[in-house]
């Protein structure tokens, strides 16, 4: 609200302060009046009937009678409206319920002599004909630009309707046309969607996109109305605020450790230590010692804290018995850190750290690290060794998805709504829509009798297929597969052969250290398909805005590899998107695991397959090294262990890779 403040909702402006023969001229004249003669006298009277209740009403201009008749306020503006023209005579016997009523308060809109809540405008379920008339009086050509740029996006008329609605609703509240909308007024008609809906259920939010699609908005105006709704990241005392943690002192001291903390550690880092800090350890102890407010606890108080964090109840399982809390070892070194911070930073600054000096309550031999550690590699090595060998299954099954799920998109389009069509031995129907063709292409399946996306099934299938060949030839990690863009792609030649090698730039994630990627022929194809379905009519890469939900920020527009384009608006597939359809892409392979369930891929799993396997099959280990981008090469020694893998000779990627990356040593 601050960068982008809506624009005001004046008591004054030359239109409202018409006296009422002046209106009445104004709103009989074109082009407000109807050609239909039956319509046009009952929307005469409409507005008479309108004009005298609100004459009733104390102000001096049309808009500061209106806010003081309590309409906006009232849950039926009709019905007090009805209640005062009857009180006063004015409401003929046959029309008690003022179903007229809405014509003539459309036209005081429409011509701009009120502007009502942007609130009640939606909330109201009088002004169904709002969009129509305010296409019609106030600003036809931009109505009409706002039509064409939903056509051209393939929009759904449900979604048009409802966009155009939202924009009408904004003209009418603010004034002017289509071209004086700002951002801000968008901002304001998004909180009062969710006030309305609530923040669970707000939808329609494309009115936005629309209105940047049609060069409404200026640049520097947010990309996206997601931006809206995140909040961004938390301070210190935010972050330990979210806990309810009783105690003001201790609450305090936990936000200034995180503030001293906060040059030290990423903002993902911050939040896992406020985590612990304040829910795990301090709202813990306090729901089992009401009261506590020192960090010198008493030798039970600490035990039980120690027993605690080392269990927990599963999720839905209430009550039930408890099983062992996997991070409890990082729980245990958080809380120790933070004690022997505070007696260290009490040296240095007593009168600020001094009062809280106290006695560490876990010893360094309580933390289970080498345990943990070797049972974490046990768990790590087992998915190796069940996920390596089903590999090549699942890279079948999701290309055979992608090309049967793109032949029967292209055998619907094909066909005629209500035509049948077979393709891949499946007898199926393109759907007939009641509201005509949409953005996505419907099928009913014969056998079945279910309804079929088969938009949304090609979409998926070509995106989890492409997730799974970039994971699996690069082994990068999933945040760094969600932040591939056009500028990755970067070539080089060989200075001794002159060879063209075309190398794939990672960006810093983790380890905070770029790095370059061999790109074989396989990833070539896969990367070459990416850019092929993204690409606009243009031939460029679209720019897409997308969120880094570990830091909490909005990352600059970025001509992504993966995105997808929903209706007008191109948006990045999330990590979270990429799991699901990795799930989805499983589900199809109907691949188990030793116990008969089904498997699971996480997409780490592609990083540590590949790794084991290059390192098994001769790889060295100070070039896979480099390929995994780890920071210490006992990392990567690590995945060597996976020793039960019965393969032999080398694979003629991992060759060929070792031989592009020895061509590139000096190569900066």
């Amino acid at each position: 609200m601050r960068q982008f403040p809506p624009r005001p909702r004046p008591d004054r402006w030359p239109g409202t302060a018409l006296d009422r023969e002046q209106v009445s001229a104004l709103l009989l004249a074109s082009p407000f009046c109807l050609e239909n003669r039956a319509g046009q006298r009952q929307r005469s009277r409409s507005l008479e009937q309108v004009l005298d209740w609100l004459e009733g009403q104390p102000g001096a201009t049309w808009q500061e009678r209106w806010t003081a008749c309590g309409a906006e306020g009232a849950a039926a503006w009709r019905d007090s409206a009805v209640a005062w023209l009857a009180a006063a005579g004015m409401l003929p016997a046959c029309d008690r319920q003022g179903r007229g009523l809405g014509a003539g308060l459309l036209l005081l809109i429409c011509a701009d002599l009120i502007r009502p809540d942007p609130g009640w405008l939606l909330a109201s379920s009088g002004l169904q004909l709002l969009t129509g008339e305010m296409a019609r009086t106030r600003d036809p050509d931009g109505f009409a630009v706002l039509r064409q740029a939903c056509e051209a996006g393939q929009v759904s008329p449900l979604t048009r309707d409802l966009s155009l609605r939202r924009i009408a609703a904004i003209i009418a509240a603010k004034g002017g046309r289509v071209s004086d909308i700002t951002a801000g007024d968008c901002l304001e008609l998004a909180a009062a969607v969710r006030s309305i809906e609530g923040k669970t259920r707000s939808s329609g939010m494309y009115f936005y996109q629309l209105l940047r699609t049609a060069g409404v908005l200026p640049p520097e105006a947010p990309a996206s109305v997601r931006m809206f709704t995140t909040r961004g990241q938390l301070t210190p005392a935010e972050l330990i605020g979210q806990y309810g943690i009783e105690c003001g002192p201790v609450r305090g001291l936990l936000a200034d450790y995180l503030a001293e903390r906060l040059l030290a550690a990423d903002y993902s880092t911050l939040r896992a230590i406020a985590h612990i800090l304040g829910k795990l350890f301090w709202r813990d102890l306090e729901l089992h010692h009401p009261g506590i407010s020192s960090l010198r606890l008493s030798p039970a108080a600490a035990a039980g804290w120690k027993q605690r964090i080392t269990r927990k109840t599963p999720r839905g399982a209430a009550g039930g018995p408890e099983a062992p809390r996997t991070a409890a070892a990082n729980a245990l070194f958080t809380v120790r850190a933070f004690y022997l911070d505070i007696a260290q930073w009490a040296i240095d600054d007593p009168a600020r750290w001094g009062q809280w000096a106290a006695p560490c309550p876990v010893r360094a031999e309580e933390i289970p690290h080498a345990k943990e550690l070797s049972r974490r590699k046990a768990r790590i090595d087992q998915r190796t060794r069940e996920r390596l060998p089903v590999l090549p299954a699942l890279v079948a099954s999701a290309a055979a998805e992608r090309d049967a799920a793109a032949a029967r998109l292209a055998a619907c389009t094909a066909a005629r709504p209500g035509e049948a069509f077979t393709v891949g031995g499946l007898e199926l129907r393109r759907a007939v829509m009641a509201k005509g063709d949409t953005a996505r292409t419907w099928a009913e399946d014969l056998a079945g009798g279910s309804r079929r996306d088969l938009t949304l099934e090609q979409h998926r299938a070509f995106w989890a297929w492409a997730a799974i060949e970039v994971l699996r030839h690069t082994g990068i990690r999933i945040e760094e597969l969600t932040e591939l863009s056009h500028h990755s792609l970067v070539q080089y030649r060989l200075p001794s052969t002159g060879e063209l090698i075309l190398l794939l730039q990672i960006a810093p994630s983790k380890t905070d250290a770029e790095r370059l990627l061999v790109i074989s022929p396989e990833l070539a194809d896969v990367l070459s398909a990416v850019i092929t379905r993204i690409r606009s009519d243009s031939g460029a890469v679209p720019l897409v805005v997308s969120y880094d939900d570990n830091e909490k920020l909005w990352n600059p527009p970025m001509p992504l590899l993966f995105q997808r384009r929903l209706r007008s608006e191109d948006r990045p597939v999330t990590a979270q998107a990429i799991r699901e359809l990795l799930n989805i892409a499983l589900d199809k392979s109907g691949l188990t695991g030793t116990a008969g369930q089904p498997l699971r891929f996480a997409p780490h799993d592609f990083r540590r397959m590949l790794i084991t396997d290059a390192i098994m099959h001769g790889m060295p280990p100070h070039i896979a090294q480099l390929v995994a981008g780890h920071r210490d090469i006992s990392t990567t020694m690590g995945y060597k262990k996976a020793r039960e893998l019965h393969q032999a000779g080398e694979k003629p990627q991992v060759a060929r890779l070792a031989r592009c990356l020895a061509g590139l040593r000096g190569f900066t």
